[in-house]
């Protein structure tokens, strides 16, 4: 396996595990602490799950990757310091160690590129050449 198709491997997992958090805020799948919270739209909590959503399908199957995974990473600081960072100092006790790890991981997304296996990819193979 190569660097390319790791890169790819990275971005499906770590999409699906941010378009997760998206799901549970508005359909309450999988069941948890914050399943439903995103309804009615009216709080920062409901907006990250939008972004969740759409920047977690997008890099999911690697469509406009660089810049959901832009979205993605702030939303993501965004979170980390509004939500987490006022509890406590420490990342591992703020319970803000995910949002940090999604925001590097995203963050390297938007220079990185999707990866060989990607809608990304796909598009760029049919492009006609440029003169």
């Amino acid at each position: 396996m190569n660097s390319g198709v790791m890169l790819s491997i990275l971005r499906i997992v770590s999409g699906l595990l941010f378009l997760e958090h998206g799901l549970q805020k508005f359909v309450s799948f999988p069941p948890g602490p914050m399943a439903g919270i995103g309804m009615p739209l009216n709080n920062l909590v409901a907006w990250a799950g939008v972004f969740e959503l759409a920047c977690g399908l997008l890099i999911t199957i690697g469509l406009f990757t660089r810049a959901a995974a832009f979205l993605a990473s702030g939303t993501m600081a965004v979170a980390y310091w509004t939500y987490h960072a006022p509890n406590n100092f420490f990342p591992v006790n703020n319970l803000g160690d995910a949002a940090i790890l999604y925001c590097f991981v995203f963050l390297y997304l938007v220079f990185a590129g999707a990866g060989p296996l990607s809608v990304d990819a796909a598009r760029a193979r049919k492009l006609p050449p440029q003169d």
